[in-house]
């Protein structure tokens, strides 16, 4: 039978993953080949091919001993792969190097392989609510290596929200979802109105899972024992040792952990079949009499636990809510079966609602929410060669989750030249249509619903009233529940220079603002060239997408891409000044796409906009640590401590020249940016205060030298402004008055200010980069600006001789910014 639907969710998780499939209202895991709702994320690469799921996991363990054993032996056996989806990072396997995306397509090939009766060509499948651009985009490779042709992305929490609220009663309220999983942290804020879910906000964090948890009771519990109990000081000293020592009792962690969840203790006993090695005396390393109790690994993991609580409870706190404000808390995740989570949640915010399985919602809600998607995969037909004479195929199109007792379909004719007439009945035959006729056009047929689950058939007939064989000849719907669309997860920004605080800070796309329905489409219209870009040249303009918080630094939000736009792009000379306006738009797939029209052109162009691998290049990193020394350069009060931090993050960029490297550069840069901008805004008022008192000064100084009346009464207007603003201390108002005194200031003083520039430049032209073809034209104009302010200079006479030297220049020693301004 045709699939109107995708039907399939797909949970492709750190630890674990599952698929799940939903059939007429009832949502089913498909079981692995050991009878299991989730197989292990884990894949083994052989010269021979791949194995994923149980049969590799079985071999983790011994892959991990021999590589402790020995370090030349190159793994392959792999798990853990999805925190590097979308970065550079390559596993060194016998089939060559492989990325993430290789690796999770082998999962979801081995999940596809447990659904027998049917190819799955389209499905959704889940991910983490904070997943950047190219991390979304690494999962649609591996769906598309995997052999899946359509597929839709859709958020975790959302997705276990979903599968809760379809069986829920409870269909009005807040609820919170809490999901914790094997590598990733994500706290959901769904709200639910008479039926219809919809996410309204999110935080988490990408590094936070059930693996920090592993790895801490290795840190915490093995590591001392083994210190105490053998002689471990040559493995500690060996760092690439150490690594894969850890590495080796991980997989035995996890299973303390698991045993955790239900017992009070757990007796460890390791080294009894497996040969872990031998320590620095020769003797072999076996664990036999080390007993864990839950109150020990609380102390452990708790630390972990209580960082997603917090994010969670700061979540609840900005949309003023609270644990009594919820209707719900939900739990996702293998780590919330322990009941030490349960109690934290419990005493600090809600009582857990533990209907669920946490391992499993995530994918039976992924099943839930592609049920009410129409397949665009066309399947063929089933049962051999169809006399198309004979047999009706039928278009459908309908919502199969709804709230409401009426809904519509529209139904057509596949083929252009039938024409038949169609009734529809409700299941349970209290309800039937009219005969409606129907052609390729297609016609509308209003349905009545009643509560819960809806199986409607389709009755066809020709113009005589012969009945006739169709297909599909039947479609489910369930009324109640409304799984709404898929949000923006975080605002789209540019990245632009704005005048009014003369630095480089985001700004929102209007349109594509975090908590939007997708698909969206934002505009940013206004945007001003900085510097002219000369058609065929290597001149350019970059316009940096983030994904973030509009008004802040590049550095504390997360960069998608760079579009970089050339004078190979352009048809003429773009000036200095231009006006652009931009279009971006955000597919229901989370694919972004724009265009950019510079309107004193009248051109418009497609952006590329290649988000595929990681952005979090060296050289972006570079730009980022300049401008964060330049903010600390700023500040006074703490700029000690610092310059202490920024040198931290300086030592590991250098030392750790990796992907990884970088991330971890990238994250402490980010918690150092966020700091600096505390004390920024601390001290917004007091150095703004300052400037405009400095500023007016020297304005009411150089209009006493060269104003007149009519500018006299310009800066006495300026002098009440500024008296009313100091009372109110109004930083808005402030800052506006401080761009108007500078803007006049530069009228007033312009003339000065090209002397300047002219005698600065040539005092010092040795100390700038110029173009070396152009060197010896600007040494030339530098002489002509000299010899006009010998006689009587005019903004007139050197304004562009000014411009005609920074033409001259290299970037990197020219006055202007190479990003776009606002004012």
């Amino acid at each position: 039978m045709t699939r109107l639907k995708i039907d399939f969710g797909i949970d492709l998780g750190t630890t674990n993953s599952a698929i799940a499939e939903s059939k007429e209202g009832k949502t089913i895991t498909h079981r692995t080949t050991t009878l299991k709702d989730t197989m292990p994320s884990c894949v083994m690469v052989t010269k021979k091919g791949f194995k994923a799921g149980d049969n590799a996991f079985s071999l983790l363990t011994k892959d991990k001993i021999r590589k402790f054993l020995n370090p030349g032996f190159e793994s392959n056996v792999f798990t853990e792969f999805k925190r590097t989806m979308g970065n550079t990072t390559k596993h060194n396997t016998p089939q060559g190097e492989l990325g993430s995306e290789e690796l999770s397509a082998e999962v979801l090939k081995t999940l596809k392989s447990f659904v027998k009766e049917d190819n799955v060509k389209a499905a959704v499948i889940t991910i983490p609510a904070i997943f950047e651009m190219n991390q979304i985009n690494a999962t649609k490779k591996a769906a598309e290596l995997a052999g899946i042709e359509y597929v839709e992305l859709v958020q975790e929490p959302y997705a276990a929200a979903i599968a809760y609220g379809v069986e829920s009663i409870n269909k009005n309220g807040f609820w919170l979802v809490f999901d914790f999983g094997g590598g990733t942290f994500d706290a959901a804020l769904v709200k639910v109105s008479d039926g219809i879910i919809k996410v309204i906000d999110h935080t988490g964090d990408n590094y936070l899972g059930g693996k920090n948890l592993d790895e801490a009771i290795v840190d915490e519990i093995f590591i001392p024992y083994l210190k105490e109990n053998f002689s471990i000081n040559s493995i500690i000293a060996n760092q690439v040792k150490f690594t894969a020592f850890k590495e080796m009792w991980k997989p035995e962690a996890e299973k303390v952990k698991n045993e955790l969840s239900s017992n009070e203790s757990s007796d460890v006993l390791i080294g009894l079949i497996d040969d872990f090695g031998e320590d620095d005396e020769g003797e072999k390393f076996m664990i036999d009499d080390l007993t864990i109790t839950r109150a020990q690994l609380k102390t452990v993991i708790e630390p972990f636990f209580q960082k997603a609580i917090d994010y969670s409870k700061s979540l609840l706190e900005q949309n003023n809510l609270d644990g009594n404000s919820l209707g719900e808390l939900i739990l996702v995740g293998g780590p919330t079966l322990s009941p030490i989570v349960r109690e934290m949640l419990e005493n600090q915010i809600k009582k857990p609602n533990t209907s669920v399985d946490p391992m499993t919602v995530v994918a039976k809600g992924a099943a839930i929410y592609a049920s009410n998607i129409n397949n665009p995969i066309e399947e063929e037909e089933s049962g051999g060669d169809i006399d198309n004479n004979s047999k009706v195929r039928l278009h459908i199109d309908y919502e199969s989750m709804v709230v409401g007792d009426e809904t519509f379909v529209t139904i057509k004719t596949k083929e252009e030249s039938k024409l038949v007439y169609a009734e529809i009945a409700r299941g349970d035959q209290a309800w039937k249509s009219e005969k409606v006729e129907v052609n390729n056009i297609g016609n509308v047929i209003e349905l009545s619903l009643i509560s819960g689950n809806n199986n409607f058939t389709i009755s066809a007939y020709d113009e005589k009233g012969n009945s006739l064989e169709c297909e599909p000849s039947s479609f489910f719907i369930k009324e109640g529940t409304d799984v709404g669309k898929t949000i923006l997860t975080h605002t789209i920004c540019i990245e632009v220079f704005d005048k009014k605080v003369k630095q480089k800070i985001l700004k929102k796309v209007v349109g594509l603002e975090k908590g939007k329905t997708l698909p969206a489409q934002g505009v940013f219209n206004g945007l001003t060239t900085r510097k002219q870009i000369r058609p065929g040249m290597d001149d350019y303009i970059d316009v940096p997408i983030y994904q973030g918080i509009p008004d802040t630094k590049a550095i504390s939000n997360n960069h998608v891409t760079t579009v970089r736009i050339t004078g190979a792009d352009l048809p003429a000379l773009l000036p200095e000044g231009s006006i652009a306006d931009l279009k971006l738009n955000f597919s229901k797939g989370s694919q972004m796409e724009g265009t950019i029209n510079f309107i004193d052109l009248d051109f418009e162009m497609p952006l590329e906009i290649n988000s595929n691998e990681s952005s979090v290049t060296k050289e972006w990193l570079e730009q980022q640590i300049r401008e964060t020394e330049y903010s600390i350069n700023n500040i006074e009060s703490k700029s000690s401590e610092f310059t202490e931090k920024i040198n931290k993050v300086k030592s590991i960029f250098e030392s750790k020249n990796t992907e990884a490297g970088r991330l971890e550069t990238r994250s402490e840069l980010q918690k150092l940016a966020k700091e600096i901008e505390q004390e920024e805004k601390m001290n917004e008022w007091p150095n703004l205060e300052e400037a405009l008192k400095e500023e007016f000064y020297r304005l009411e100084k150089a209009n006493n030298d060269l104003g007149n009346e009519k500018t006299t009464q310009v800066v006495s207007q300026f002098r009440s402004q500024l008296d009313q603003i100091i009372r109110a201390k109004d930083v808005k108002l402030g800052n506006t008055l401080l761009e108007e005194i500078r803007g006049f200031f530069v009228q007033l003083t312009l003339i000065y200010q090209l002397v300047g520039f002219i005698r600065r430049y040539n005092d010092n032209f040795n100390m700038y980069n110029w173009i070396p073809s152009k060197e010896t034209k600007a040494k030339t104009l530098l002489n002509k600006g000299l010899q006009i302010i010998s006689e009587n200079p005019t903004v007139e006479e050197l304004h562009p001789i000014v411009i005609s030297i920074i033409d001259c220049m290299e970037e990197e020693s020219r006055p202007d910014e190479d990003v776009f301004e606002v004012k």
